[in-house]
């Protein structure tokens, strides 16, 4: 286990790299769910801006453009 750890004698190098990958990506998927959970938000005060009626139409919309294809 020793000699892995300490990978060849380059050590110093890979396990730094590994902990800046891990970071990267875990700072990556952080921004990527808050972005997510903002864009939601932001829709949701923009359907409930428009209204009922508007709503209602665009669903509609949607429904048809589905059945054509």
């Amino acid at each position: 286990m020793s000699d892995f750890l300490a990978m060849g004698g380059y050590a110093a190098y890979v396990w730094p790299s590994w902990g800046v990958t891990v970071l990267v990506l875990g700072g990556l998927s952080l921004a990527y769910a808050l972005k997510a959970r903002s864009v939601a938000a932001a829709l949701e005060r923009e359907e409930a801006r428009r209204g009922p009626r508007r709503r209602a139409a665009m669903e509609t919309a949607a429904a048809g453009a589905e059945e054509a294809s």
